[in-house]
Formats: C-alpha cells, sequence, structure tokens
C-alpha cells in the first residue's frame, strides 16, 4: 500500500500510481476499480482516484471505454525494434534501432471487441496454432471465407477457418486428421482470430 503524505512523495505519485495498477492487472488480468485503486494507492477518497486516473489518462496511461470503465492504454512500455533478422540463410546481423513498438497497438485494433482465448487441442496446428496458445480475437471484424474464426455450430464453440461457396458455408479445420464440419442445424461466428501468441 502506498501512503502519500506531504509533498516528498507526490512527485512519484503516478509512478507508484502505475506500477501499483500494472502489478494489479498482472495479477487478476483485469483493470481495477475505482475503489480498489483507492485501497492500492491508501487514497481516502474517490475524488483523490478520479484526479489521479485523469492524470494518468492525459499521460496516455489508461483509457475508458464507452461505459466509463478503465482500459489499459500504454499499460506497459514500448520495446525497440532493433532490426531485421533473416528467416531463411543466416546473415551478419546488426544492431540499430529502427522504431519502438507497443504489443497493446500492434495486436489490438478495437479494445472493447477484443478478448483472448487459450487454444486446448490440435486441429489448428497446420495453421501454425498450437495446443497451449493464446488467440487474440475480435468481435467488431466482419468474417470472410478463409478467415480462422471463433465459432459456435451446433451449440458447440471452436476455432476453425471459416468456408463459403456459393451453396454452403462450413469450418475447416487446419490439420488433415479432422473433417470439415457442416452445421445441421445452426452456425454461428462469435469472431474473427486476429493473432496467436506463444511463450517459450
Amino acid at each position: 500500500m502506498f501512503t502519500y503524505n506531504g509533498g516528498t512523495r507526490r512527485t512519484n505519485m503516478k509512478t507508484d500510481a502505475k506500477e501499483a495498477i500494472k502489478k494489479f492487472y498482472k495479477t487478476n488480468r483485469r483493470m481495477p476499480s475505482y475503489s480498489e485503486i483507492m485501497a492500492l494507492l491508501g487514497f481516502k477518497s474517490k475524488n483523490a482516484v478520479f484526479k489521479l486516473v485523469k492524470k494518468l489518462e492525459a499521460a496516455g496511461f489508461l483509457e475508458k471505454d464507452a461505459d466509463g470503465k478503465l482500459l489499459p492504454a500504454h499499460l506497459y512500455e514500448r520495446a525497440r525494434i532493433l532490426g531485421y533478422i533473416q528467416a531463411g540463410f543466416p546473415s551478419p546481423a546488426e544492431e540499430e534501432l529502427v522504431d519502438t513498438i507497443s504489443l497493446d497497438e500492434f495486436l489490438i485494433q478495437n479494445k472493447d471487441a477484443t478478448f483472448i482465448l487459450k487454444v486446448s487441442g490440435d486441429s489448428m496446428v497446420d495453421a501454425g496454432i498450437l495446443e497451449g496458445d493464446m488467440v487474440i480475437v475480435d468481435r467488431s471484424v466482419t468474417p470472410k471465407s478463409g478467415d480462422i474464426v471463433i465459432a459456435e455450430v451446433d451449440g458447440e464453440w471452436t476455432i476453425k477457418y471459416l468456408v463459403k461457396t456459393k451453396t454452403q458455408t462450413y469450418l475447416k479445420p487446419g490439420n488433415k486428421k479432422y473433417k470439415p464440419i457442416h452445421p445441421e442445424d445452426e452456425l454461428k461466428i462469435a469472431a474473427v482470430v486476429r493473432a496467436v501468441i506463444r511463450k517459450y
């Protein structure tokens, strides 16, 4: 818990708040509420939290959705892009700062419509999606044939390629061991896969 009494800690208030919120987010996989921020930082009123949140918003650290709930903006520091690496024949590598990048910005286009799912099974291995991977999916994207989608088919959820022809719409696995899935009753597309996360 952080206690701010007097001016000696005021210059560190935003830094301490950022660290506390980042730690909460990492532990709970969600942003803290105003009440939780008040408890985390030892504030005595929500008014102090509102003022702090405004400062963090202005600094680009936090954002709010349409309902006023807090969202991570630049919750983590930008990573450096230090050049390029050959995926073919080996070649000399030179370290050169090309750019910086926020993984949130790179992977997520619509925060309100984006969520993460953990993959189970091997039906998409030929698409480079393995068991245990995390997929970032976007509900706001209009699915098209060839997209990898999160779908509900006849009451069961799955991740597959979406295939649309003139006569039918069905799901195709990314593994030759499995057969295409033709819905007997209903097929609903919930989201389109935008990225895959794998930790080594």
